[in-house]
């Protein structure tokens, strides 16, 4: 039973932490979405995405040839990851385009809105499976027992869902953070399509300099802050 306990506490410490990637893609995925539907695409586009991520688990758990090469020396998992990495580099690239040359994409509520939402919602059921392939064979390495896995990926979802709407609110109301969490996408869409070539990338090498990014940028913010503050007083 502790090892259980253990084992649990590792897959979940293993999802919380991959689920700062899905955190940024959220934000930025449903930023296009009108106001009054963004809180209920981040939900759909998050539950069916939880759907599919047990719905791999258990597919995986049935099979065992995830990792066996099927073209070129790739395996699904490999063609995912590089199917993914491309996708997100794709998405990003574009966003920040939109962003830096103040791009509108000229939709109005009655016709465009819809397909927004519905391709939010899309979006984040996509990138979120190839985001969990990894951490969800890493489950299956630590332990195959379904009752331990399944908890911790929905305690995690839970976590992600909770702080999804205030850090996406907070990044998308600041156009420069925007465009570093952009970037952080970049990122990430390389290190998964390097991945998918069967070539390691620490994540150290991801986390750290995102980390100092950060910290450099609200250093800045609260420079800003201050210097406003000042001309006003003055």
């Amino acid at each position: 039973m502790i090892d259980h306990i253990a084992t649990f506490a590792l897959i979940l410490g293993l999802e919380l932490v991959l689920g700062i990637d899905n955190i940024l893609v959220i934000s930025i995925m449903v930023a296009r979405v009108e106001e009054v539907r963004r809180e209920r695409a981040r939900y759909l586009g998050l539950l069916f995405a939880l759907i599919l991520r047990i719905a791999i688990l258990a597919l995986l758990l049935a099979i065992t040839g995830i990792k066996q090469s099927i073209i070129f020396g790739l395996s699904v998992r490999d063609l995912v990851m590089l199917s993914g990495g491309m996708f997100l580099l794709w998405k990003a690239i574009k966003e920040i385009h939109h962003t830096v040359e103040i791009i509108e994409d000229g939709d109005t509520k009655t016709t465009a809105g819809p397909a927004n939402f519905a391709k939010a919602i899309r979006d984040i059921v996509l990138l979120d499976i190839v985001f969990s392939l990894d951490s969800v064979i890493t489950a299956i390495g630590l332990t195959r027992e379904i009752w331990v896995i399944i908890p911790a990926v929905i305690v995690s979802f839970l976590a992600i869902l909770a702080f999804a709407k205030p850090i996406g609110e907070f990044i998308l109301a600041r156009p420069s953070l925007k465009i570093l969490a952009l970037s952080f996408l970049v990122t990430i869409g390389v290190t998964l399509f390097i991945e998918g070539l069967h070539q390691h990338v620490p994540r150290t090498f991801i986390y750290l300099p995102m980390g100092f990014a950060i910290i450099v940028e609200m250093l800045q913010m609260r420079f800003e802050q201050n210097r406003k503050k000042k001309v006003i007083r003055v």
